[in-house]
């Protein structure tokens, strides 16, 4: 059954459908960071799910063309689309709040968790192009030239939906009312094909479609499944703070996406909640007397909890921070008492950009790593290449200070970041922020590098860097890995860890 070309048009039909089927996968990644993370496994898992989602639907609607080609059954598969859309929404928290994973192996538990929440919809939305096609034909002779059109149209629309998703959407309405938005259109349009005779109907459609969309919001609304789990959501993190307390102190702290990043006393500034940051203290102290008008970079931002507390103690020192995300400082600024008068240079930028654009040679005498967020790590920022730059801006007695997160014995990446440091600089020392580190699953290790021996005197007795012998049998215990920018497996090196967080 062909349909009037007066009611319809099939390069659009395709072109919504294809957009809608890039919103979701975009919007996936933001859906999924709170619980699983951002890192290559997620990102691997949201496209091949898809992918397959859409593969199943193109062979399943072809097959449902042959026999079913009508636009009243194109209507229900874009209803249906739209209800499998809309249901994103309640099984995304359905699943936070469940704890069925913890005896799966990790790829398996991202793949599964995934695939519950977006196969079907993409299994739903891969029929639409095989229905459109037999709707469409008419003449045989040109049948390439229409598939050819239709298809084209499709990837027309999947790059619209990319784009529009990551550079506007997302930040426009945030992820759950894209979701919504999705599911409105998708409805509209089943409504459409299933009333499509005249343009009377095609109103009542209309109509019809928003009195549905509106229940469905309003249940949602109802039900808390609409609620943002987030203070903040930013194009890069779903940003979250939250009051607690440590001891008798009444805190602050600040969640980005699974990672408490810091904790902030407002009524001191000086307070260091995490153990990494009472580490660089220690480690800088020698220096104090020596250099009160340090000049500092801070690769990443967060609640800005030590350039806060080197501002404070060292009035006179230059202190440029690099945070790529706007919205964090902003935070920072609104629920974490960074002054907007703070003598803090800031920058919203990529630190490797910032240190290759506006940075000259011997800037520094300290630089800072504190750019990664649990286990999603900015690959650029752990090269061999990117280890040279540090050293090219330092001076030659500088210091870098870089804070990572792994595993005790289990240590893959510590142990190539270390090695890879150890390409550059003459001198490098590992402090574990735990005493019993080697047993952790998960652990907080501080690094220190230096053309020049580093004092470590002011450390203590509880973070005990490790003496030569020590980090030369960890490091040891696995073969050498030197990673590059155009070699850098660090999923693959924190998923041991990975799996030992989601089950513990």
């Amino acid at each position: 059954m062909r349909i009037r070309r007066a009611y319809w048009n099939p390069h659009l039909t395709v072109f919504l459908s294809s957009a809608c089927v890039m919103v979701l996968e975009l919007v996936a990644s933001r859906l999924v960071a709170p619980r699983l993370g951002v890192s290559l496994y997620t990102w691997t898992s949201i496209i091949g799910v898809i992918l397959a989602g859409m593969s199943l639907g193109n062979f399943i609607g072809g097959r449902l063309a042959d026999r079913f080609a009508s636009p009243t059954f194109l209507g229900l598969i874009f209803v249906l689309a739209s209800l499998f859309s809309l249901s994103i929404l309640w099984l995304v928290r359905a699943l936070g709040e469940l704890a069925w994973s913890q005896h799966l192996p990790l790829l398996l538990w991202v793949v599964t968790d995934i695939a519950i929440v977006f196969f079907l919809p993409s299994v739903v939305l891969g029929c639409v192009s095989p229905i459109v096609v037999k709707l469409t034909l008419q003449d045989l002779t040109r049948t390439g030239t229409t598939v050819g059109k239709i298809y084209a149209w499709s990837s027309a629309g999947s790059i619209l939906g990319t784009f529009a998703t990551g550079f506007f959407l997302i930040s426009w309405l945030g992820t759950k009312s894209v979701v919504l938005l999705v599911g409105g259109i998708l409805l509209l349009m089943g409504l459409w094909f299933l009333t499509m005779v005249r343009w009377q109907k095609a109103v009542a459609s209309a109509a019809v479609a928003v009195i549905l969309f509106g229940g469905a919001t309003w249940t949602f609304q109802a039900q808390g499944v609409l609620k943002s789990d987030c203070l903040v959501e930013s194009d890069y993190f779903c940003i979250k703070v939250h009051d607690t307390e440590m001891g008798s102190r009444k805190v602050r702290e600040l969640i980005l996406d699974r990672l408490v990043h810091s904790y902030t006393d407002l009524d001191d500034p000086m307070f260091l909640g995490y153990g990494y940051e009472r580490t660089y203290a220690g480690v800088l102290e020698p220096l104090l007397e020596q250099k009160p008008d340090m000049d500092a970079f801070f690769i990443g931002g967060g609640a800005y909890t030590f350039p806060r507390y080197l501002e404070i103690l060292l009035p006179e020192s230059h202190l440029v921070v690099t945070e790529i995300d706007p919205a964090v400082t902003e935070t920072a600024r609104q629920e974490l008492g960074l002054p907007r008068d703070s003598r803090i240079e800031i920058h919203d930028m990529d630190s490797r950009l910032f240190m290759t654009w506006q940075s000259a040679p011997d800037s520094y005498d300290l630089i800072f790593g504190d750019a990664f967020n649990d286990y999603s790590v900015p690959y650029h920022l752990t090269t061999l290449e990117f280890d040279q730059m540090i050293d090219s801006l330092l001076r030659d007695d500088g210091m870098y200070l870089a804070n990572i997160i792994d595993g005790g014995q289990r240590g893959h990446f510590m142990r190539a970041f270390v090695r890879t440091l150890q390409q550059v600089f003459t001198y490098v020392e590992v402090i574990p922020t735990i005493e019993g580190w080697r047993d952790a699953a998960r652990t907080t290790f501080v690094i220190a590098a230096s053309q020049v021996p580093i004092d470590l005197s002011q450390l203590g007795s509880f973070y005990k860097p490790l003496s030569k012998e020590e980090l030369d049998e960890y490091l040891q215990m696995e073969p050498p890995l030197i990673l590059t920018d155009d070699y850098v497996p660090v999923d693959n090196l924190l998923a041991p860890v990975f799996d030992d967080s989601h089950r513990g």
